[in-house]
């Protein structure tokens, strides 16, 4: 996490709105259930508290917290954030408060009763869920900013768990399997990764016999029509328990997972899945096309996983779903001018985007749109020592710090007049975001590979050069192109061509999406009116790009085409620009006559 921060650009933009409205909330507000369920008065008018799931009336309530504190804490790390750091520190130690009140053990914003209810398989919301956000934010604390306080919190609370799941091996075995308890698996193996205590390892154990892992076994679907977000955290489980124990068959369980989920089933052209948070069948997207498309909590998990299974294989199809994902999930459902997020991407003809509020929903998505806005940087590079190998994953602005002796920086090679540079004749006209520069710095010289993934929108051959110098052939081998050489003070410079794309619905396959790149364009208007083409189908026979200067993050307008030849004309833009216009992502393809 210390490695690698943010530079200026639209990545850096979002996040920072996101690091504003961690600081904003009242840290009250944030404790407000803990404090209830200890038994601590607190002297508020409703009205003044965190409400809609967060609200004391909701059988969630206290889940927000867990992920606040996983995105402080990612940021703590990035950026040696004093100010989050001291506002963490004071609702841990709150925390380690109300555990003690609630008996040293307990650690809970709802009662211990809940899970009463699922011994006796009563109904209730997902109390495992609701404990495991506050278990992986004291988890993320204490990985990530040496709080020995919330590692003691989490030794206090792992012998609730031991006693717990001890006494529903002889009352109600299945009662450890329900209340949606998918992360657990990933947070006990992680603290046993971490302290290397056998009591997490035991709970670890206990979580990890899921039926949807012998279904998997099995080579058969345990996914189609049930609920998404609830199977994604077992895949991860199962990845982490690899991670510690090198086991092979729990890196082939995440791979049947990944196979089930992504490879034998197609994906909106945003990369999402989903509808209505459940999974869609094979083959049947069209079907599905409505207002509750992309539930943002599987697309933050997904792209979790895509990052572990990266790392165990080394292919770029990970790192092409993750930079997908990038521009039509996360950018796409946080609200560029408020950092709200959006619970579902809306697919349908003329649809607007729901946006959350700041204090009175806190829907699950909410929760992981917070983490989904401190994890950009940890994505754009991976390292492997051993082999003295720097990949450079995603194109978007940041310094690695490799060592004390070297540091590698990218960023789009634009020239931003309005942040007070001034002008230079000799900037060569940049005007695409895919033109890239980085810079490798190294106080004393050293030789390690810099691998650049090549993305797999690239529409026909990558150019780049070094310190002017143009490589003649720039061949990729498994997706990446490398450069390995001796670096002291080196520029390389990267242009990956793109152009326009379609994509359509395996049910319906007249429905068209557009794309530049891995961008989803979303055409501003209220119905799809369709659009013609020539008989090959070529975008650009409909659309045709539209620039102008602008004084954003770019200075010159980005992926944002108007359309020709239409009985009605109208601009498309990046589906992540959407705030509160209608728009249409897919339209009837019609034909010129």
């Amino acid at each position: 996490m210390e490695q690698a921060q943010l530079l200026p650009g639209l990545f850096k933009e979002r996040a920072d709105l996101n690091r504003e409205y961690l600081m904003e909330l009242k840290t009250e507000n944030l404790l407000q259930n803990f404090y209830l369920e200890a038994g601590i008065r607190t002297e508020r008018n409703i009205s003044e508290m965190h409400l809609g799931w967060e609200s004391p009336v909701c059988q969630l309530r206290g889940h927000f917290l867990g992920h606040w504190l996983s995105a402080a804490s990612f940021l703590i790390a990035q950026n040696n954030d004093r100010e989050l750091k001291a506002k963490l520190d004071l609702i841990i130690d709150e925390l380690a408060r109300c555990q003690a009140l609630n008996g040293g053990k307990w650690i809970g914003s709802i009662p211990e009763k809940y899970f009463d209810k699922l011994e006796r398989n009563e109904y209730i919301w997902s109390p495992q869920y609701t404990l495991h956000k506050t278990l992986l934010g004291l988890y993320h604390s204490s990985l990530y900013t040496d709080s020995k306080t919330a590692l003691d919190i989490l030794y206090n609370a792992a012998d609730w768990y031991l006693d717990w799941t001890a006494d529903m091996q002889d009352k109600n075995p299945h009662a450890v399997y329900s209340g949606e308890e998918g992360g657990m698996l990933e947070v006990w193996a992680g603290l046993y990764q971490l302290t290397n205590d056998n009591r997490f390892l035991t709970l670890a154990e206990r979580y990890s016999h899921p039926s949807i892992f012998k279904k998997l076994s099995d080579g058969n679907d345990p996914l189609s029509n049930s609920h998404a977000n609830a199977s994604i955290p077992w895949a991860q489980g199962a990845a982490k328990m690899f991670e510690i124990t090198q086991d092979a068959k729990w890196l082939e369980l995440v791979k049947a997972f990944w196979k089930c989920a992504v490879s034998d089933r197609e994906a909106f052209c945003t990369g999402g899945q989903n509808s209505g948070e459940f999974w869609i069948p094979p083959h049947k997207l069209g079907r599905f096309i409505g207002e509750r498309t992309q539930e943002f909590c599987t697309v933050y998990n997904m792209v979790r996983l895509a990052d572990y299974l990266f790392r165990f294989t080394g292919e770029t199809v990970y790192l092409d779903y993750i930079e997908k994902n990038f521009y039509n999930g996360f950018l796409a459902q946080q609200n560029k001018k408020t950092g709200m997020p959006a619970y579902f991407l809306p697919m349908k003809s003329g649809s607007i985007k729901k946006w959350g509020s700041k204090t009175h929903d806190f829907w699950c998505c909410h929760g992981t749109t917070v983490q989904a806005h401190t994890i950009y940087p940890r994505l754009c590079w991976y390292e492997d020592e051993q082999k003295k190998r720097l990949v450079v994953a995603q194109y978007i602005n940041s310094v690695y710090t490799r060592s004390e002796n070297v540091t590698v920086t990218q960023s789009v090679d634009m020239k931003y007049y309005n942040d007070g540079a001034s002008f230079d004749e000799h900037d060569n006209s940049r005007m695409s975001r895919w033109f890239i520069k980085l810079n490798v710095k190294a106080s004393q010289p050293e030789r390690f590979t810099l691998s650049l993934r090549i993305p797999d929108w690239v529409h026909g051959n990558p150019v780049i050069s070094v310190n002017g110098e143009e490589i003649s052939d720039v061949s990729s081998v498994n997706g990446f192109f490398d450069l390995d050489r001796t670096w002291e003070d080196d520029t390389i410079n990267v242009f990956f061509p793109a152009t326009l794309t379609t994509a359509s619905l395996p049910d319906l396959p007249k429905l068209t999406a557009f794309m530049e790149g891995p961008v989803v364009l979303a055409g501003l208007c209220e119905k799809d009116c369709g659009i013609y083409m020539d008989d090959n189908g070529d975008p650009q026979s409909a659309l045709v790009s539209t620039t102008e200067h602008t004084y954003e993050t770019f200075p010159w307008q980005q992926s944002t085409y108007r359309t020709i030849n239409q009985p009605e004309n109208f601009d498309l833009v990046p589906l992540y620009e959407i705030t509160d216009q209608p728009y249409t992502v897919y339209f009837t393809r019609k034909y010129f006559n």
